[in-house]
């Protein structure tokens, strides 16, 4: 399976107090993933804009980073989808917004329709900081899905270009797969033996998986596997922020309908409820 890498790295710039943040973090990933930068902006050019941004990107010269800003009028979420598009935006930066009084992270309006629509992969950032906080652990998806490989592969990828050093792939398992109903000693014993061939069975599968990712990218890490049974969404999400992990890294949906929103799937639990920052690959 071919590896898809980051060329090129999008932002939506809006000139708010979190912009110098933002573009910090922005940049030093674009650094970290020898991709081009695009400053998206949503609103007319001026030369005001333009030099505040050259100036908040100014110590990034030294690490050759090449950026290019956007300006476009228009309703945000169709400009920042059409020029992700045009430009053609490996991944996408969107910032998560804080509930008040609670410390928790919502994807507002405008990056929630983004995310559902965009072709590109996401990167949901809820603290960004202009102080680099360095990325140690990686939680990735390990459902049993076309997408995964890829996924797995991927996460190995970002791993290696933020020098994360341990990643855990959560396998969640639905409880249903358990077909047995408890209600004595026998019984339990039953459904415990049945739910360890079915996690020896996912480990399995996931190291197969792992054997076929490039050493260059699997040496120096510390990788565990962690089956969980529940609820898809939202049992990575728990153990995502459980375990303090820095990154979050998921299967983009194949589909997004009406009823996946009036049914919450895995997606829509984590952007409902961001445990740390997101990655949705496409």
């Amino acid at each position: 399976m071919s590896l898809k890498t980051f060329k090129s790295i999008g932002i939506g710039v809006a000139f708010s107090p979190n912009l110098k943040a933002n573009l910090f973090e922005a940049a030093r990933l674009s650094v970290f993933f020898g991709a081009k930068l695009f400053l998206i902006h949503v609103g007319e050019a001026s030369k005001d804009k333009i030099d505040m941004l050259s100036i908040i990107l100014k110590g990034f010269e030294k690490d050759n980073l090449d950026y290019e800003v956007v300006f476009k009028t228009g309703d945000p979420v169709n400009v920042i989808l059409s020029t992700s598009e045009r430009k053609k935006i490996d991944l996408l930066i969107l910032g998560a917004v804080q509930r008040e009084r609670f410390v928790k992270y919502y994807v507002g309006s405008i990056a929630r329709k983004i995310t559902r629509q965009a072709k590109c992969s996401i990167l949901l950032l809820i603290k960004p900081s202009v102080e680099r906080i360095s990325c140690q652990h990686i939680v990735v998806n390990g459902l049993k899905d076309p997408k995964t490989e890829q996924t797995i592969t991927t996460a190995f990828y970002v791993a290696k270009q933020l020098n994360a050093s341990k990643i855990t792939i959560v396998e969640e398992i639905n409880q249903d797969q358990v077909s047995v109903k408890v209600d004595d000693d026998k019984s339990l014993r039953r459904a415990t033996i049945m739910k360890e061939r079915i996690k020896l069975r996912e480990n399995s599968r996931i190291k197969e998986i792992i054997s076929h990712i490039p050493e260059a990218y699997t040496e120096n890490k510390t990788v565990k596997l962690q089956p969980i049974f529940g609820r898809k969404g939202y049992s990575i999400g728990h153990y995502a922020q459980i375990m303090r992990a820095d990154l979050l890294v998921m299967n983009a949906p194949t589909k997004m309908t009406f009823w996946d929103r009036l049914f919450p799937h895995d997606i829509e639990h984590i952007l409902t409820e961001l445990p740390t920052d997101v990655l949705i690959l496409q």
